[in-house]
């Protein structure tokens, strides 16, 4: 939906990127790392053909473009503490997907940074968390 898979490609963020920042901080609950990685795969795709989720990845990436890389000395280049934004709709994707549990998971993911969301701007790399965070969320919940 949105062409949100095409669009992080052309970021620099592939589906197997997103895999494996996800893994970097997958807690295993009965389900070996290999299976893990082929869930939460196929939860992400999944996940980024929901409207919900893909309109507002694309705010991330459209806010992105034009708060942070389009701008020369951006004013939020070094993702200061008053910007909040981006950390709400990390928050909102990762609720949408995996509900309350999830925006505890999008914390770690937020603070850890693990892979890819280190490179990444002050949007996507929030955008990305809430939607590895829901993914891996929402696993954990069917693995109990």
């Amino acid at each position: 939906m949105f062409e949100i898979e095409q669009r992080l490609r052309e970021k620099g963020v592939t589906l197997d990127d997103i895999v494996t920042a996800a893994m970097g901080l997958y807690v295993s609950h009965g389900m070996p790392d290999d299976e893990a990685a082929v869930a939460i795969k196929k939860k992400i795709r999944k996940y980024l053909n929901d409207p919900n989720v893909a309109s507002l990845l694309l705010g991330a990436i459209l806010l992105e473009d034009e708060l942070y890389t389009k701008r020369k000395n951006s004013e939020i280049a070094d993702d200061p503490v008053f910007l909040l934004s981006d950390e709400i709709i990390g928050m909102a994707i990762a609720e949408c997907i995996g509900g309350t549990y999830a925006r505890f998971e999008f914390t770690r993911y937020d603070q850890k940074k693990p892979g890819i969301l280190a490179t990444l701007g002050p949007f996507l790399d929030d955008a990305v968390a809430g939607l590895i965070a829901g993914c891996t969320s929402r696993l954990y919940s069917e693995s109990i």
